[in-house]
């Protein structure tokens, strides 16, 4: 994909983008660079877990081989229970959990919302009008501000830019303040209510758009993509040996495939040298949201030689990305980790010696229990409502009975053979954060890192390991995530600088030790968050403040 990103790269910038190689990182000394760099570039890879990272840091040799001889943690957390994509984002650069952000899930319920509707998407304004699927992007429930709003704060000449393959990347990324927002709205790039489009942006549109008029032949598989090309069938088609061949004009295609991404940095590397980012008198901040990784994963699995290409090309962006910032010759500070994991679809994991995979069954769910619920104690209308995780009892229950009814959805939910602990938000809200590491938490501890009493439900329902909420595959989602265990949790956190001798620490330590760890790279002072600074120096020196 580093030819589709030059290519993309000559039309947005205007200027002429010539193939490089990636600048290898200079020798490094014992002490990590002190000076405060130009640049942060923080990237989110959606739905990159740490199981895929092991499973392919040894093919990588462009982009991710270059993170890879900086400061590396394989076992980064996402340490919620509420393992989603909205949630995720919020923590990477606000140095807080979900409990904190506001951000429980991707979608939650909100009774008393002015609209037939009553969910609620994690990035609208539901006040503009509309439903949860046709709305208006905004930050208005991010409750807490990102590193980027924090460097503004202290110095208003920092820039802060966000571009993503999914509005809630950008938007739970970029926080409060941006100067510039984009991500990807089904057909080109678009942005919050009332941005004016630049030329930069008008440029790389026409670029994206004049490649989906074309059709995408099939991408090279390689060699050790073999062994992972079979056929499996799920939801009534085929996956496994795909190679993205897509149709001109497929824009739904096009989402699921490396060319999200592709566009996603061609369009963050034209905002850099537009926007001259990190030349300016302080220092700047993107982030960039690459979200193919979780479409293919969701439609296509994890296993197949999609999944494999997809890594591949992921590497090669990132390669050509990193070789454009080299081209500037501006100090810059890498960050890059995930917003959650995932495992393959239940499917092929039955195939491959886990046949205690399972899709969740129909009667685990609020509206089934809900209605047997309502049928015994004599309560007409819903009982309980809610998606996934999140149960809520319905305004319409009397408060008379409202204990009875949230004792009894307890009870019910338990005595599903794939639910692992329901916690009644009582239960969690007298629950304390968790100080010890994250693999070690218990389950109400997790879900205690999720839980808002503002906009979580009146029950927190988890299933047990190996059970996914899909109740049916078919075409476009076949696997997901979102549990409480480590195959969704865990994820790899990667630093890089020119000039950083790098380390691996294989503990475990979480996504929200990135900001303060970034913002004690440009001396920014931060307190009451619920990560700490990592000390990225691999000598006896420390990169973190005093005390």
């Amino acid at each position: 994909m580093k030819s589709l990103l030059l290519a993309l790269l000559a039309t947005a910038t205007a200027v002429p983008a010539t193939a490089q190689t990636a600048t290898p990182a200079a020798p490094a000394s014992a002490a990590a660079p002190r000076t405060p760099p130009k640049l942060i570039v923080a990237i989110s890879v959606d739905q990159f877990s740490a199981d895929l990272f092991a499973q392919y840091r040894n093919h990588f040799t462009d982009g991710m081989a270059r993170l890879l001889t900086g400061v590396v943690f394989p076992s980064g957390y996402q340490s919620h229970a509420a393992t989603e994509t909205c949630p995720g984002h919020s923590t990477i650069l606000t140095g807080m959990r979900p409990a904190h952000t506001g951000i429980i899930a991707n979608n939650w319920l909100d009774q008393k919302v002015g609209r037939a509707d009553k969910t609620v998407y994690c990035a609208e304004d539901e006040r503009a009008g509309g439903d949860h699927e046709h709305y208006t992007p905004s930050d208005l429930h991010l409750k807490v501000p990102t590193l980027g709003d924090m460097m503004k704060r202290a110095n208003p000449q920092s820039r802060v830019v966000a571009v993503a393959g999914k509005d809630r990347a950008a938007i739970m990324m970029g926080g409060h303040s941006t100067d510039q927002i984009w991500f990807w709205g089904g057909q080109k790039f678009i942005s919050l209510a009332g941005r004016q489009e630049p030329a930069v942006v008008a440029r790389a549109n026409a670029a994206v758009v004049a490649l989906l008029a074309k059709p995408q032949e099939a991408l090279p598989l390689p060699g050790y993509c073999k062994t992972l090309s079979r056929p499996i069938a799920v939801g009534g088609q085929t996956l496994g040996t795909g190679r993205f061949e897509r149709a001109a004009g497929d824009a739904k295609v096009f989402r699921a495939s490396p060319a999200l991404d592709g566009a996603v940095f061609a369009l963050a590397a034209a905002m850099i040298e537009d926007m001259k980012l990190g030349r300016g008198p302080a220092t700047d901040l993107i982030a960039v949201g690459a979200s193919a990784t979780d479409y293919v994963g969701h439609s296509l699995g994890t296993q197949g030689s999609e999944m494999c290409i997809q890594m591949a090309q992921l590497d090669e962006s990132i390669g050509g990305f990193l070789a454009e910032l080299d081209r500037t010759g501006i100090d810059y500070e890498v960050v890059l980790t995930a917003d959650h994991g995932a495992h393959d679809m239940t499917e092929r994991q039955q195939q491959r010696a886990m046949p205690m995979e399972q899709h969740v069954a129909p009667d685990t769910s609020a509206t089934t229990i809900g209605a047997a619920i309502g049928r015994d104690l004599g309560i007409a209308g819903p009982v309980l409502l809610g998606p996934e995780g999140d149960v809520y009892l319905a305004d319409s229950v009397p408060a008379t009975k409202r204990a009875q009814v949230l004792a009894e959805a307890k009870k019910r939910f338990l005595a599903q053979p794939q639910v692992a602990a329901a916690f009644t938000r009582d239960e969690l809200a007298a629950t304390r954060m968790a100080t010890t590491p994250p693999e070690t938490w218990t389950l109400i501890e997790r879900a205690r890192a999720s839980f808002d009493p503002e906009r979580s439900g009146d029950l927190t329902v988890l299933l047990r390991p190996r059970v996914t909420t899909i109740k049916a595959p078919g075409p476009g989602y076949v696997e997901t995530h979102g549990s409480p265990w480590d195959y969704d949790r865990r994820v790899p956190i990667l630093f890089w600088r020119k000039g950083m001798a790098g380390f691996e620490q294989p503990l475990s330590v979480e996504t929200v030790d990135i900001a303060p760890t970034l913002a004690a790279t440009i001396g920014l002072k931060v307190s009451g968050l619920d990560g700490r600074c990592l000390d990225l120096d691999a000598g006896a020196g420390d990169t973190c403040p005093a005390g």
